[in-house]
């Protein structure tokens, strides 16, 4: 059953006397899960931690199937707890490795990543889950039953199962990585979150911005790889490309920061520079400005409330020259009103939306359907679909293995 409500995440940053809530300054280095370690952000976490090793330490590292990177980076940062998803790889891991290294075992198996998020397991003090689709829900459920700081770069753990988790994080014990909702989590600190009258979601654009509906129709997975401000995974990178991956945005900070869907906007803002904006109910707005790299909002939940010295460099306003402004292009990026449309739906739609995308996405990057059929495919799934109240984590994932089944169908007959 859904739990009640608790107070929304941002609460306690409007009254400085309950920080006690957050993870409290540490007289030792913060030990850190970091479960996705081979992705970009698992990369770039690790790249943080390297550079602030009397502040952070790895306890545990987790991946799908790169067991030779997962090895290099368990030896580095002198991890004995890892796990891999695929178990041939973990098999691999375990023959190449332990032989050299006896104290280090892979764990096999999604249940194995799993069990790295238990912070009684790990000992860990915060978990980074940036683990790519919705495998990432067993983890973002675990850090917060465990009682770890959970700092979130899997966007479908709350678009899945946002109706499940949320009320069961206590407040700020959940850290958003992805830049959009770091920035929204950044401008609300010393904010009273009744006031809030919008939420602004930037987005990029994607490397076809002002093309047409006929143009994209012959677009490459090439093209749609090469986003012209961000170097992120390739699951992600086409999801930019469709807008999908705002629409996404769009339920997770419905969500994260327990406002309406009428009140939340997006513009696209080619430059990447100002990564989201909040407007309050007197006419005000705050923008969080910063560089693109992800390292900077990686850098924050780590820190948090805190701020370390920067990894990246700094923006030059005297050359950034200007920072443009547009309304997204709905009729020719389908996309982004399908998800915002399951997420006002609510229930098991979202769970049925990321799933066809996730088997159209990785379909398109296959060569076995186009870029435009990414959003027939989805579309079409939701169509044959209905929704059902939320209840149980083993619900949504019995939703989303029959979407998935689904759009494999859909796929075969295009």
């Amino acid at each position: 059953m859904i739990h009640p409500l608790k107070r929304p995440l941002t609460e306690p940053l409007a009254h400085p006397s309950k920080r006690s809530l957050t993870h409290p300054p540490l007289k030792r280095p913060l030990k850190v899960a970091i479960l996705g370690s081979t992705g970009s952000i698992g990369r770039q976490a690790l790249d943080v931690a390297a550079a602030m090793p009397g502040r952070v330490k790895v306890v545990a590292l987790a991946a799908n199937c790169n067991h030779a990177l997962l090895a290099r980076q368990a030896r580095e940062f002198d991890v004995g707890l890892v796990a891999l998803a695929d178990e041939q790889a973990a098999q691999r891991f375990n023959a190449e490795v332990r032989p050299k290294d006896p104290f280090t075992h892979a764990e096999p198996g999604s249940e194995a990543v799993a069990s790295l998020a238990d912070a009684g397991a790990t000992g860990a003090d915060l978990v980074l889950n940036a683990l790519v689709g919705a495998v990432g829900l067993r983890v973002s459920m675990g850090a917060v039953c465990s009682g770890a700081t959970l700092a979130l770069a899997n966007k479908e753990s709350l678009v899945v199962a946002g109706e499940l988790i949320m009320p069961l994080v206590d407040p700020g014990r959940l850290l958003p990585v992805d830049s959009e909702h770091s920035a929204i989590f950044q401008c609300l600190v010393g904010e009273n979150r009744r006031e809030v009258e919008r939420i602004w979601l930037t987005a990029s654009g994607g490397p076809f911005n002002g093309l047409t509906r006929e143009e994209l129709s012959s677009v490459t997975a090439e093209q749609a790889l090469s986003h012209p401000t961000w170097r992120m995974g390739s699951k992600i990178t086409i999801d930019s490309a469709t807008l999908m991956n705002k629409g996404l945005e769009v339920i997770e900070a419905h969500h994260l920061f327990d406002v309406a869907y009428d009140a939340i906007s997006v513009v696209v803002h080619p430059q990447s520079c100002v990564h989201s904006m909040v407007e309050f109910t007197d006419g005000s707005v705050k923008a969080h400005l910063g560089a693109t790299d992800m390292r900077v909002p990686i850098q924050y939940a780590f820190s948090y409330p805190a701020r370390w010295p920067a990894q990246a460099g700094p923006v030059d306003f005297t050359r950034l020259g200007r920072l443009d402004f547009s309304a997204p292009d709905r009729t020719v990026f389908g996309c982004f009103d399908l998800a915002v449309s399951a997420g006002r739906a609510g229930g098991t739609a979202p769970a049925t939306l990321n799933a066809a995308n996730e088997v159209a996405v990785a379909a398109f990057l296959g060569a076995r359907i186009g870029f435009t059929d990414i959003e027939r495919v989805v579309a079409s799934v939701l169509d044959l679909a209905s929704w059902e109240a939320v209840d149980s984590l083993e619900q949504l994932e019995s939703i989303d293995s029959a979407a998935r089944r689904i759009a494999e169908n859909i796929i075969e007959i295009l």
